[in-house]
């Protein structure tokens, strides 16, 4: 019997302790953020500004810990009890699946500037050294002696990107659907591994010297070719797609938690001078616009323009239920004996 009551003591102690971190603000000092998987570098020096900064000015450090991983996945996990304050993703769609979900604002997209996009993004092309299959625009990645590698578009959003740039890459320059489905059909078979994320796909091209050519986020390719020391390049497609890798705040996990002015205070950072050239720095590019006039020599234009995904398609529902859903044209791809 003493044992027992010693025991409900102990529990009793540890729910009144529970209590009192919650009571004290320990939670409300912390935030989640879950990104996408090619921002790993980007964050944490972004988080390191922005603990140094706010310290400065209120006299606390808050916590931030990171989640990384495919887009799509990252955004599933958050729908099913993960408790991000503050997603940064890689598509609109998967940032607006949290919203179909109720766990953030019907307006989420006008509540920071810019659309919620603190900085925007493309999608290149990474070769060998000296390039020897000689490649250049898309339709290069098509010829059969091209191994192409670029994650799944069903669980990243750089998959996705990568699929839309070639889509766009053929409508976009007067071709026909038909021979964009051509397009996108011969590149898509010809992946000899389909990662699940963009990190992973960064693995399998610059650290196990699979595939020919890699299609990945501007960011990305600048960061594997420096880590390659000279064995691998990047190449700037005449034609490639904007980027939009919105970041937006959980509404529903800040206001359960208490961190929305922490939260708010977090995202409005990116914007700053100082969150801006961050960014610049790690080759996403920034928003503001002298900022990113001051880094034109990193972030080359491209002969016949960026496209937006919203010149493919009304919407994005349009585009997932197209290309991506359950028996939609990206499935068609690899139905044996079928033609995209």
């Amino acid at each position: 019997m003493v044992r027992k009551a010693f025991w409900l003591i102990g529990i009793v102690y540890l729910i009144g302790a529970a209590v009192w971190v919650v009571r004290s603000g320990f939670v409300q000092n912390q935030l989640l953020n879950v990104a996408c998987d090619p921002t790993r570098e980007l964050w944490q020096e972004i988080n390191q500004a922005f603990l140094e900064e706010y310290e400065a000015q209120y006299g606390e450090r808050p916590f931030i810990r990171q989640s990384h991983g495919g887009s799509g996945s990252q955004a599933k996990a958050v729908i099913d009890g993960l408790p991000a304050d503050v997603v940064s993703l890689a598509l609109w769609s998967d940032t607006d699946q949290i919203r179909k979900h109720h766990l953030m604002r019907e307006d989420w997209e006008t509540a920071f500037p810019n659309r919620s996009l603190p900085y925007t993004s493309t999608i290149v092309m990474v070769v060998r050294k000296g390039n020897p299959k000689n490649i250049r625009d898309w339709p290069d990645l098509a010829r059969p002696d091209v191994q192409v590698i670029t994650p799944n578009p069903k669980t990243s959003g750089n998959g996705k990107w990568s699929f839309l740039a070639l889509w766009g890459s053929v409508v976009l320059r007067n071709g026909s659907e038909q021979q964009a489905k051509e397009l996108v059909g011969q590149v898509f078979r010809q992946i000899p591994v389909m990662d699940s994320s963009a990190r992973a796909a960064t693995m399998t091209f610059a650290k196990n010297n699979i595939g020919d050519v890699h299609l990945t986020w501007e960011n990305e390719a600048h960061l594997e070719v420096k880590e390659a020391k000279g064995e691998l390049e990047i190449v700037y497609p005449p034609i490639s797609i904007l980027a939009e890798p919105h970041v937006a705040i959980v509404d529903a996990v800040v206001d359960r938690k208490g961190t929305r002015p922490l939260a708010e205070a977090y995202v409005k950072f990116l914007y700053s001078p100082k969150g801006q050239e961050i960014i610049a720095k790690h080759y996403h590019r920034p928003s503001n616009p002298e900022i990113l006039a001051r880094y034109a020599a990193v972030f080359p234009s491209f002969p016949q323009g960026l496209f937006t995904a919203r010149q493919l398609a009304p919407n994005w529902d349009e585009i997932q239920q197209r290309f991506f859903a359950e028996g939609a044209f990206f499935d068609q791809i690899f139905q044996k004996g079928d033609t995209p």
